[in-house]
Parts: structure tokens; sequence; C-alpha cells
């Protein structure tokens, strides 16, 4: 494995963000949800796509709290403008579960 500096680390820019809105998303070539998150006032509403159907329905994400990377540059998927890469860790049956903080916080709170 190789390593990284610290500095590195703090590039990653990684924020706490509320579900808004959970939408299907047919067009992707693996079974998908278009999520809107709001990640407080200094950065706002972004959008992404997330391969989390298999252990998440949309009305369970609405109002959770997600962690993701928000200063990758955007990414077309099947024409959906994915702005964030929401984090999860993957089981070993290929399902993944999403990264949250363990208590409520402020949307837009950066992970430290």
């Amino acid at each position: 494995m190789e390593t990284i500096s610290f500095d590195d680390f703090l590039n990653v820019d990684m924020r706490v963000g509320r579900v808004l809105e959970v939408e299907p998303f047919p067009e992707a070539r693996k079974p998908a949800w278009k999520l809107r998150i709001d990640f407080g006032p200094e950065i706002g509403e972004r959008r992404s796509s997330a391969q989390i159907t298999d252990l998440y329905e949309a009305k369970g994400l609405v109002g959770r709290q997600v962690v993701a990377v928000v200063n990758f540059p955007s990414k077309r998927i099947a024409g959906f403008k994915s702005e964030v890469l929401v984090l999860g860790v993957e089981d070993e049956a290929g399902r993944i579960s999403l990264l949250a903080p363990d208590h409520d916080v402020p949307p837009g709170r950066r992970i430290c």
C-alpha cells in the first residue's frame, strides 16, 4: 500500500450532507439512485449517482446524512451530471453500505 502525506489527505474535501431527494436512475449501467444532497450554505446542494440500491430504498434515504467527496470534478453518468462522490464500503457480497456520522451534525461539516 502506498502512503500519502497529511497534506494529500487534507486536499480531499469530505463533507457531511443530508439527502433531500432520491430518484430512480434506470439509464445507469448498474442499478443506482440519483441523489440531491444538501451540504449547507457554504457548498449548497449537489447531485450524485450512487449504486446503493441493494441495501437502501429511496424513502429510507431521504433525510439521511451521508459523507461525500465534494471537490472531485463533475462526472457524466448516462447523461446525468454527478457532482459529488458519496462514500461507502463494499461488503463481501459487493453491496455498498454508506458512511455517515454516528450523531446528527450540521450539513457541510468537514471530515477531519
